[in-house]
């Protein structure tokens, strides 16, 4: 069995995936097989293995990180909120039915055969395994049905680092506290403390480390990590993208302005960061009518509650915006749950995402009805475009959509999980300005998105997705390694 060590948090957004992301890098470069692994996860921000499994974007990053293929095995069980305290599992990368909040407890306990066998799996076939948390291990109302912190963990043989966010202020109350509120024995787990997102010299911190080794029954702190900022690495929570809600922020002359509405179930968001990334472009996100303005572009992204979101929209005035910034100019996309709100009809015989029977109109700028089914399209994919290009991507959907006779189909999936297919995906207006498309993943295609942005009038340099990732992977497991005492890491994984 492998090496183990997990990541343990002191709250929510402390920084556990990036600094698994940097570990699992960090151990590949130094010769090991490493696999990242966190037993539940609970976001919309999905993705898909080449089998055609569904996980856990954040999983699929740290195993891109560790130079390896991200497999189901790395993220057993997957919680998609819907809203109304209810949330969509998958479970090794299938649906598993829904969850109440009422019912949850009973359900973990079932799970967890599952997350200890889809470990087991992933630990025969690695040196090291890098276990990453959720929330807090400290959270005392939910430890009776942990299946993801000090338990799983316990089933691993893995010790524990704790992670704080010092740049949210009280790190070392956190610290101390969260150690406060575990049991003898689960303390005995934490081996070390680790310091994240500091700005500035560590030399500020002064004898604070010593004193709250003291305080916290003798856990030493291992790492200060320093903030590393603009950091391209997806990340796993939409919570994250509250600092991009920028609407009021200048325009700077030249850049081209793209707009993403922010629904409340964004899903699969980190797909627009490559448009982020190219000089030139400013991408916000925007969840106001009257903060979208007269962008060139407004991208109506995927979302875990289509129906939801659009009555959302609505009751915002943002479908009025949005047609109105259309007939000023600005090209419309929806990429999956976009794409089915942009249609005209949207039906919900089986009660999908709702009342069963439940019909609305939908923004009507692509002539286009969707039937939301039970089953669940979950694909990595090749598409063909009308003009030959070929874009790659992936499906995660349960929706299925029919186009009007005569109207343009945006392209062609030819290849699923490795298998010849030839299924017609998305819509086009006749004119161009609005299109829509069931795959996600179609501006991390280098041609592609530039090709697009230059029908918008971008003229930047042009950026490689790809070697983009690389390089960030690797400065971020510069700045953890650097500052990090590998020598006791090393001890703790044994």
């Amino acid at each position: 069995m492998a090496r183990a060590l997990m990541m343990l948090g002191t709250h929510s957004n402390a920084g556990k995936s990036l600094l698994a992301t940097a570990f699992c890098r960090i151990l590949a470069r130094r010769g090991m097989r490493v696999a990242p692994f966190k037993a539940q996860n609970m976001s919309n921000n999905a993705g898909v293995t080449p089998e055609g499994g569904e996980m856990g974007r954040a999983q699929i990053v740290q195993a891109e990180a560790a130079g390896i293929y991200a497999h189901t095995d790395m993220n057993p069980v997957l919680l998609k909120p819907e809203g109304n305290r209810r949330s969509q599992v998958v479970l090794n990368g299938r649906i598993d039915g829904r969850i109440e909040a009422g019912n949850w407890l009973a359900t973990k306990e079932r799970l967890w055969g599952e997350v200890t066998a889809a470990y087991d799996r992933l630990s025969s076939r690695f040196d090291v395994v890098v276990l990453e948390g959720a929330g807090s291990p400290a959270e005392i109302n939910l430890k009776a049905g942990d299946i993801v912190n000090l338990r799983m963990a316990r089933h691993a043989g893995a010790r524990c680092l704790l992670v704080g966010d010092i740049d949210r202020g009280g790190v070392f109350a956190a610290l101390a506290g969260t150690m406060l509120l575990l049991e003898p024995e689960e303390r005995l787990q934490i081996g070390g403390f680790l310091i994240n997102r500091f700005r500035g010299d560590p030399a500020l911190l002064g004898d604070g480390l010593e004193m709250l080794r003291g305080r916290a029954f003798g856990v030493p702190t291992l790492g200060v990590i320093p903030y590393v900022p603009d950091l391209r690495i997806a990340d796993e929570d939409a919570v994250t993208l509250e600092r991009d809600l920028s609407e009021a922020a200048a325009l700077a002359v030249g850049q081209l302005d793209v707009a993403v509405i922010h629904l409340p179930r964004i899903a699969n968001f980190d797909e627009f960061e490559a448009l982020e990334a190219e000089p030139g472009v400013r991408l916000r996100y925007v969840e106001r009518a009257e903060g979208l303005g007269c962008p060139a572009a407004v991208i109506l992204p995927g979302t875990k509650a289509t129906l939801s979101d659009l009555a959302w929209m609505r009751e915002r005035g943002l479908d009025s915006a949005i047609e109105a910034a259309h007939g000023r100019g600005a090209q419309v996309v929806g990429i999956c749950g976009g794409y089915q709100m942009a249609g005209e009809w949207l039906a919900d015989p089986l009660g999908m995402e709702g009342e069963p029977g439940g019909l609305a109109a939908g923004l009507g700028l692509l002539p286009v009805a969707t039937e939301f089914l039970a089953q669940k399209e979950t694909h990595q994919a090749l598409m063909r475009l009308d003009d030959g290009e070929a874009v790659r991507g992936y499906e995660i959907h349960t929706g299925e959509s029919r186009v009007q006779d005569g109207a343009a189909r945006f392209g062609v999936i030819v290849e699923r999980s490795g298998g010849t297919v030839r299924v017609p995906d998305g819509a086009k207006s006749e004119d161009g300005s609005v299109w829509g498309s069931y795959l996600h993943g179609l501006f991390e295609n280098d041609g592609f998105r530039h090709k697009w942005l230059r029908q918008l009038g971008w003229s930047g340099a042009v950026v490689a997705t790809t070697a983009l990732r690389e390089r960030e992977y690797d400065r971020l497991a510069d700045a953890v390694e650097e500052a990090v005492d590998w020598g006791a890491v090393e001890a703790l994984m044994g």
